[in-house]
């Protein structure tokens, strides 16, 4: 497969056939790792951790199937 470098801004860029990509696995938006291994450059999908919002996304908004705890009435020193 052929791809060539052109100018794009300052820098310059590669456009990556969609096909390719799909065979990857990875999709618009992904990030990379590049990295450069005798003289060649290799492309890597870089693994992302998740913020906790997007996780909560996922359980619509719900953390878990926790229920309140009762530690009963203060005592000692533990009352304020």
């Amino acid at each position: 497969m052929l791809a060539q470098v052109k100018k794009w801004g300052n820098s310059q860029g590669i456009r990556l056939p969609k096909e390719l990509l799909a065979m990857a696995g990875i999709t618009c938006d992904d990030y990379v790792e590049i990295e450069l291994q005798d003289k060649n450059i290799v492309l890597k999908k870089a693994f992302r951790h998740r913020t906790l919002e997007e996780r909560a996304a996922e359980y619509n908004g719900r953390l878990g199937p926790y229920n309140e705890f009762s530690w009963d009435e203060p005592v000692g020193r533990e009352r304020w």
